[in-house]
């Protein structure tokens, strides 16, 4: 009897993520069905990872993200992510486009190439939600959170309402740059975030949008979609639907969200 070994037999996807977090290889990896695999380049440039040039024609890759496309390219996968919110709010737009162009000389003819902002907007479109209540990080400051709302009205999704979730009495003296100094990232509770989201959700949103690829929240998703009975996308799901998507993968996930069975 052969044992499950996660190989990567229907579809190897790969993620760049930040150099210092945990959460995104942990929720992809709770939601990827059997056959997927998950392989994470690590990114510790600030963001966004790739900068435009002084006339606006398209962006350089930072030098982590470089290295990791030439580490990408040998790896035979089939979907890449830069999976960032960050990146992509403070691109702008034009900047997700302008990103995968980039990339793509870089990584070569194979795998499709995509970034967190063009998969919330892929998820957003197919879950039929236009007016999303939009819910932030803590380490967003309040240039991000503007940014964020911003990004998403430019692309159509004009947000009902939008909040950044108070991660308690803990870490609320912090400034948002600090938190995740100080260890937050690896703290986070999704249990009063379940609860802050139910409770400041407005009737007139039509769904959910949880960004933040670093930000812990796939347990809820079921649990928010019964309560609020409206979509509830995340900021990792809709990248791994995505990436399953764009690699010819329609295997339903149950227990992270209706996206992921659509």
């Amino acid at each position: 009897m052969l044992a499950r070994d996660n190989w990567g037999w229907q579809a190897r996807i790969g993620m760049f993520i930040v150099g210092n977090e945990a959460v995104p290889e942990a929720e992809w990896w709770a939601m990827a069905p059997q056959g997927v695999s998950v392989h994470a380049a690590r990114v510790t440039a600030g963001a966004p990872w790739a900068r435009w040039r002084e006339d606006h024609s398209g962006v350089v890759p930072e030098p982590d993200l470089a290295r990791g496309a030439a580490q990408f390219a040998a790896m035979r996968l089939s979907a890449i992510v830069v999976g960032h919110s960050s990146s992509s709010i403070l691109g702008g737009a034009g900047w997700d486009e302008a990103t995968v162009a980039a990339l793509a000389p870089l990584i070569g003819p194979g795998p499709a190439i995509t970034t967190n902002g063009l998969d919330c907007l892929a998820a957003l479109r197919s879950s039929g939600v236009r007016r999303p209540f939009l819910v932030l990080p803590p380490w967003f400051n309040d240039t991000i959170v503007a940014a964020g709302v911003a990004y998403y009205r430019a692309l159509g999704m004009t947000p009902a309402s939008h909040m950044r979730y108070d991660p308690g009495r803990k870490w609320r003296d912090l400034p948002p740059g600090e938190l995740y100094p100080n260890g937050m990232g690896f703290e986070q509770e999704i249990e009063p975030l379940y609860a802050q989201i139910r409770a400041a959700c407005p009737p007139e949103a039509d769904g959910v949008l949880i960004a933040g690829t670093g930000f812990r929240c796939i347990g809820i998703l079921d649990a928010l979609e019964t309560d609020l009975a409206r979509p509830v996308i995340s900021a990792n799901q809709a990248s791994l639907w995505h990436c399953m998507r764009i690699s010819g993968i329609r295997t339903p996930v149950t227990g992270y969200g209706s996206l992921l069975t659509l």
